[in-house]
């Protein structure tokens, strides 16, 4: 589904990213993982189009995105949340995962102004599909709720509720577990396995906490300042020495 290829690109004359490949086969679960600054989120930056690699390739069932504005690759099916959690906290839950609907609707400007009945019916529509999101990922209660006083745990579920609004085929998390206590980390996991086993999204996590890494991903791929140290199973991946130095080590120490 998603292949990137060579993939280099440097800050200030630093190399963020060196000849980086990997693929997610579809309804796959990937985790990319790596010590802070090994890159990872510059990879998320690469694929949404807010960074232009220095080389490379990265293309969605075979469409090269490099050629794309952000929100163009958005509407080929790729929705992301961030590392630090970007609700708009001044609004309500519903009102944010309706933000996150707004690529797909129809209804331009001037026919929302006017008040057409196919405006009425889109919008009804739209908000029945946002209240069945905060269902899923369990926020049914909090649709009128302030974004903002939602603990960090229902925050986090609900950025996730406003990236699935947009209705993707690949879905990338960045850090969904950061800051969660175990309960709500498995929570989490619950959540995103349901979404691939139920829904058939394909998962691309960044992600530090080992382990949802291990108790979710089918596959991951370990970066070490931009390069590729290992891939495989989370089994795999665990017994490897070089992830051991250079990364599940120095979680240790």
């Amino acid at each position: 589904m998603l292949s990137v290829e060579d993939l280099s690109i440097s800050f200030g004359g630093l190399a963020a990213l060196g000849a980086l490949s990997f693929e997610v086969a579809e309804r796959e679960i990937f985790a990319l993982i790596g010590p802070n600054g090994a890159g990872k989120s510059t990879v998320f930056n690469i694929v949404t189009g807010l960074y232009r690699p220095s080389a490379g390739r990265v293309r969605f069932r075979g469409e090269d995105l490099l050629a794309l504005a952000p929100h163009r690759i958005a509407r080929r099916g790729i929705a992301r949340t961030f590392q630090n959690t970007e609700v708009f906290r001044q609004l309500t839950t519903l009102d944010n995962v309706l933000i996150g609907r707004h690529a797909l609707l129809r209804a331009g400007f001037l026919r929302g102004a006017l008040g057409l009945p196919a405006v009425w019916r889109e919008e009804a529509a739209a908000r029945a599909g946002a209240r069945a999101l905060l269902a899923r990922v369990g926020l049914a209660d909090a649709a009128g709720v302030q974004a903002g006083s939602l603990p960090l745990g229902a925050q986090k579920r609900l950025e996730i509720a406003r990236a699935l609004a947009a209705e993707p085929k690949l879905l990338l998390l960045d850090e969904p577990a950061g800051g969660l206590n175990p309960t709500e980390t498995q929570t989490l996991m619950e959540l995103i396995r349901g979404l691939r086993d139920a829904e058939g999204l394909t998962v691309l996590v960044v992600e530090h906490d080992m382990e949802l890494v291990m108790g979710i991903s089918d596959r991951v791929v370990v970066l070490n300042y931009g390069r590729k140290i290992s891939s495989g199973s989370p089994r795999e991946i665990a017994a490897d020495p070089a992830v051991i130095e250079a990364y599940l080590g120095s979680e240790e120490a």
